[in-house]
């Protein structure tokens, strides 16, 4: 049983290793290399066999093949990469326009439908509170002024009234100490 591990592992390995030994990639450039080296003189010339020639061309065109597909990949994957990049700027263009949306509603006020910055409105408000107060203060005084002058007024009138009253009693006496005199005289005269 032994024997027959023994006989089926080197057989195994006489298979595998020459098999493995030819996976390995040469280059183009190594089998040029080879082709020129390995081929024979006949005069100034050399004499490359046929076979050579033919698995160098062959390799030849699998390594332009592999390089075209490869382009057309790199191609493929620089379209899809350029369309990404253009979405990708949409998005950010977009999204751009929204954020300068957004700060302009942000440092603004919506009022009577139109956006104001912020820092007008408020310059504006105090402007207007600013001039209610000097309207304030303004009909304060004239009010103050009008009182002064409306209980200056009453006072003279008082006083008016007051003097006319005084000649009214004074008036009304002298009348009365007339009448008397009329009548004192008017009754002397009757007796006389």
């Amino acid at each position: 049983m032994k024997l027959k591990i023994l006989l089926l592992t080197v057989c195994f390995a006489l298979y595998v290793l020459p098999a493995i030994a030819q996976q390995k990639t040469t280059t183009l450039e190594e089998l040029f290399v080879d082709v020129i080296d390995k081929s024979n003189r006949y005069e100034e010339y050399k004499v490359v066999k046929i076979y050579k020639l033919n698995n160098l061309k062959k390799n030849v065109e699998d390594s332009i093949a592999s390089i075209k597909e490869d382009l057309e990949n790199a191609q493929g994957t620089i379209a899809l990469q350029k369309s990404e990049i253009d979405t990708l700027t949409q998005s950010m263009s977009s999204l751009q326009t929204e954020l300068n949306t957004s700060i302009e509603n942000q440092d603004g006020i919506n009022l009577f439908g139109a956006l104001i910055n912020k820092t007008i409105y408020k310059i504006t408000m105090w402007g207007i509170i600013g001039l209610l107060v000097l309207v304030v203060l303004y009909l304060l005084f004239k009010f103050k002024n009008s009182n002064v002058i409306t209980k200056a007024a009453k006072l003279k009138l008082t006083e008016t009234d007051e003097e006319f009253e005084t000649h009214r009693q004074q008036a009304l006496e002298r009348e009365q100490q007339l009448r008397r005199k009329l009548q004192d005289e008017i009754i002397k005269n009757k007796k006389s």
